[in-house]
This record gives C-alpha cells, structure tokens and sequence, in this order.
C-alpha cells in the first residue's frame, strides 16, 4: 500500500517553489497551476494502476501526463484544494511512490537478460537505511543515487551525484563507484564489493549533509572520498556501453517480449493514454516500467500480438523507432499548457520538423523552450529558440537563459526555421552531422541565417 503524505492547504500553499522536485507533498507551482512529479516504488506499474493515474490526472488537473527524461510521471494544472484528493486517489489505487532520496534503478531491471547484477537490494538497503535513521540526513533537494545493474538499458547516460555501475570481473560482480555526471564522465572513486557498498553510500551521504543543502556529488573530492570510503582504487575507466534504442519491439529470451514506447514532446493526454492501455490488455499486456527519455516500456504481450501493438501505438502518435525525429527536440508544455510561455512549443516541433528536416538527424538536440526559465532541458542545447512577448529569440550552444544572438518574430519564424535547414544542407560534407555542421560554421553564421529576412 502506497502511504502519500497528504500535505494540508497551507503546506501544499508553502511549498509552491522552484529549485526542488515538485512532489504530492511539495507541488510546484507553474503557469497552468500546481504540477506535481510522482516516483512510483514498484518494480512495475500494473495496466489498472496506470489507467487510475490517466482518471486522476484528468479529474483533478488538466488531463495531461508527462514522462520526465529521468523517467518520473508528471501530472499538471492541480490546484491547492485537487491536490490532496489527488494523492488519496493514489493511495486508493495501492500505488506506492517513492519519496526522499531520489534512487533509481535501470527501468528493466531484474528481466534484462544482459543485467550483470540486481540493483534493487542495494537500493531497498539504501532507502531502508535512511528511514531507520532518527536525525535524517538534510540533502541538496535534487540529488539523485544512481545504481546501474548493468543490461541492456543501462542509465549510463542519465547524470547521477552518485553512481554505482555493477562491472563483471573474474571473482564475480563488482561495483563501481563514481561522483558526478554521466558514467562517461563522472569522477571516478574506486570499486566495491558485497558488504562495503551500503557504509560507503552512507559515508558520502552524511558528507554531502555536512557541506550543507545545495553540495552535490560534483562538489566532492574523488581521492578524499576513496579514503573515507577504504575502497579499491580503478586503473582505467572503464568503458561505458551506450543503452539500446528504447522505441521497439525487444525479445529478452526467458523474460519474453517488451514494446519500448516515447511519448511525442513528453506529453500524452491522459484520455488517450487510457484508452490506449486498455487496448493493450486485450493484447495481453499486463504492467508498464517507466523509462529514461520520456518513454516507457509494455510488459506482457506476446511475438504474435506485439506488431499489432505498435501498430496502434503508432496510430495514436507515440514514438515508435529510434530514427523518429521528434525524438531530437525537446519542448515544455508551451502557451496552451503554461501561461508564462510565449511559445505554443508542440506546433512549433512540427513546424521545425517540416520546415528543416535536416537539423533532426540525431546528432544534436533542439530545445522549443516557451520562455527563459527553460524547464524542459535545462542545460545548453546547440540550439535554443525561446518564446518571448516580442517574438523568438536563437541561443546557440546555450540554455533558455542565455542572451539570444538572433531573433525574428512569428511572421518569419517559417522562413528562419527554412533558411537553418538550407544551411545545414548546402554546407554539409559528406558523411558529416548536422552538429558537426554547425559547429564548422559557428556561431555567428547559424545567426545570421536565422535573422536574415
């Protein structure tokens, strides 16, 4: 049974705040009302279980959910007085959400059949631990604990503060400890095994707590940590195996078949979302894994039923393959679900799409962001177009609130969106990318072609 807190009217009104993750006890408040994130503890959501989530979601806010690219589900466009009935739908519904330190796991883990080894007893260790603790441990509100059991959707590329990355050695599985980042790039401590990883998990908590609220795994010496922590030192990096495509159909032998699935722009209307689902458990379907990306992943169905399935999805506008250019461009909710956007960023993406198929060839990523607070993709893209009162401003290699080096308003922004893509096309070498591309270029000419009328 999930145990929501169910935050009264004045702490649901105390805790409408940016720089936290907005949870039922702590919403965040956002142009088109509260919006809250949820973190379900289940190894998998059950059909019945998500289809509970769509009903709420369309009875107590806007009717539209959202997949977060850690994989967390958001509901929006709550109101003080919806969400507490929100959270005790929830626990009506025997949903369990994870609260505190956010902990994540790899979304197949314990089926992936390339899974080196399970996270989960180190993660329910870790959460048990920090229950159990009577001073709990103050930390920064978005730190995150990444344990990567290894497999075929590894979350080598989601940033951690602090990760453990299981490795395969001859004496058996071991686990890798790093600070900061992608497992590409974060800082490397040392390698653990069995009974030293949890007093080392602990050990770094309880420092990132002495450094005060806003330290971070980046903020942390690897050498002093490795000390603390009596673990063995790692002479080389070990190499990172990129995640397989989620979109798709994947057999994992003895575990059968799963229907990797994204959401177009982060968002599906919960209306739809349920219809599709029931769809799906006629063909068999019995439980969901939400994943990295803003995608997720159908248990249950069979070799036979699985075309059928995706075909449906595809009908309804999900992500269906890797190739998928909506895949490349990252938006927020826009003018139609946030009234501080100065951007309708969903009908934006297409006109992008159509307008310069050329930027979308899976090399860079392009943020639709509908003012400057860039809730969608915080950190810099190569390309930014931002919604403002005057019209669209282009940051190139920067985030939402960055200064613009062009602009244009909604008159020219078909032919500004055009001329990116005629500039990529006719100066592209062969066998190059679009990043690349504009990289060659730089800065000052992508502007131009953007502002040129």
């Amino acid at each position: 049974m999930s145990s929501c807190a169910l935050p009264s009217t004045g702490e649901t009104a105390a805790s409408m705040r940016r720089g936290a993750c907005p949870s039922l006890a702590a919403p965040m408040q956002t142009g088109d009302g509260l919006l809250v994130r949820l973190r379900p503890d289940d190894d998998s959501l059950t059909i019945p279980k998500v289809i509970a989530i769509a009903a709420a979601a369309e009875r107590y806010g806007n009717g539209i959910l959202e997949i977060t690219a850690r994989g967390n589900l958001q509901l929006r466009g709550l109101t003080e007085a919806s969400v507490p009935v929100l959270a005790q739908a929830i626990d009506d519904a025997e949903i369990t959400i994870a609260e505190g330190l956010a902990i994540e796991v790899p979304p197949l883990t314990g089926i992936d059949p390339d899974e080196i080894a399970d996270p989960r007893p180190i993660a329910t260790e870790l959460r048990e631990a920090l229950r159990a603790r009577q001073l709990p441990l103050t930390l920064a509100p978005k730190l995150s604990v990444v344990i990567d059991g290894g497999g075929r959707f590894g979350l080598g590329a989601v940033v951690a503060d602090i990760r453990l990355q299981a490795l395969s050695t001859p004496g058996g599985a071991v686990w890798l400890l790093s600070l900061g980042g992608t497992a590409a790039k974060a800082s490397i401590v040392g390698a653990f095994a069995g009974d030293a990883v949890m007093p080392a998990l602990i050990t770094i908590l309880e420092k990132l707590a002495s450094l005060g609220t806003t330290a971070r795994g980046r903020n942390l010496d690897a050498a002093e940590i490795r000390v603390l922590c009596r673990c063995d030192a790692v002479s080389e990096r070990p190499a990172v195996m990129r995640s397989a495509a989620i979109p798709g159909i994947h057999a994992l032998g003895d575990a059968g078949i799963v229907l990797g699935l994204g959401l177009a722009f982060a968002q599906v209307e919960a209306s739809v979302l349920a219809a599709f689902l029931y769809q799906f458990q006629e063909l068999g379907a019995h439980a969901i894994r939400l994943a990295p990306g803003h995608a997720f992943f159908v248990l249950g169905l069979r070799h036979e039923t699985a075309g059928v399935a995706l075909g449906l999805a595809a009908a309804r506008g999900f992500r269906i393959a890797e190739e998928d250019p909506r895949n490349e461009i990252a938006t927020c909710a826009g003018s139609r679900g946030c009234a501080s956007a100065w951007m309708e960023t969903k009908g934006m993406a297409q006109r992008l799409i159509d307008a310069a198929p050329d930027l979308l060839d899976g090399s860079l990523t392009v943020h639709l962001s509908g003012c400057a607070k860039g809730c969608a993709r915080p950190k810099p893209s190569e390309l930014t177009l931002v919604g403002a009162s005057s019209g669209y401003g282009l940051v190139v290699n920067g985030a939402a609130n960055g200064l613009p080096s062009a602009y244009t308003d909604e008159n020219g922004m078909g032919s500004a969106l055009a001329r990116l893509g005629l500039l990529v096309r006719q100066n592209k070498d062969a066998g190059e990318s679009a990043q690349s591309c504009l990289t060659r270029l730089g800065a000052a000419r992508v502007s131009a072609a953007f502002e040129q009328g």
